[in-house]
């Protein structure tokens, strides 16, 4: 997978098709809505969907660790789905997953979806705070705002950008960055989006295609520091 540095307002950020970004000198990735146990939730509803969504984003924020190397991962809301996310096979594969990242800070600012499914075992050793989350120059939210004295990233809106053609469309993952906060993708493998097609004029918007993240306006271009 490849990723992208850009500069935000004179502070690195890296971009990443995994649909995370990371921030170098702080040495933080950023994850905004995993929703882990989604794909349980609608199982326990009724609703017949397909077991292991949960592990192929755990296994993608592996990817995303072996790259970076961080010493801290930030959830900026909505790491759990609802209460049904507590199922037995869930707890099983984070349990496992925090097992191998025991040396790694876990901080979840909380989300909307997270007050609903409630906490996980002490256990897992993730400390929840409540928006904004400051850290360096960051205000890190869930739902998307403009704090003072700070660049705002938040999650919750789980942006895409449609690309059409006259007889065919495709609806990618996409960073969003207005002048003062941004938006990140939703990471989890199993989430819906918001189309941001004709909402977001004088921002700068990255899309996700495949393994590659591209800048998709000319703002968007004369904000990348390398690549």
């Amino acid at each position: 997978m490849e990723a992208l540095t850009i500069d935000l307002n004179g502070h690195a950020l890296v971009l990443s098709a995994e649909r995370a970004a990371f921030d170098p000198h702080l040495k933080t990735l950023l994850i905004a809505d995993a929703h882990f146990g989604k794909d349980a939730v609608f199982r326990a509803r009724g609703i017949p969907v397909p077991v292991g969504t949960t592990g192929e984003s755990l296994a993608r924020l592996d990817s995303l660790i072996a790259m970076h190397r961080p010493e801290s991962v930030v959830f900026l809301g909505d790491l759990l789905h609802a209460r049904e996310s507590h199922a037995d096979e869930t707890l099983a594969a984070l349990a496992a997953w925090r097992a191998k990242h025991r040396e790694l800070a876990l901080v979840l600012v909380e989300g909307n979806h997270d007050r609903h499914a409630g906490a996980l075992p002490a256990a897992f050793g993730v400390d929840v705070v409540k928006e904004p989350h400051r850290r360096g120059p960051w205000a890190l939210c869930h739902h998307p705002q403009t704090v003072d004295g700070a660049y705002a990233l938040a999650g919750h809106e789980h942006p895409v950008y449609r690309l059409a053609t006259r007889i065919d469309s495709v609806r990618l993952p996409c960073f969003r960055f207005a002048a003062r906060a941004g938006v990140l993708p939703a990471f989890g493998a199993f989430t819906g989006g918001f189309e941001v097609n004709g909402d977001a004029r004088g921002e700068a918007l990255y899309v996700i295609a495949g393994e590659r993240v591209f800048p998709l306006s000319d703002r968007s271009k004369s904000t990348i520091a390398a690549s």
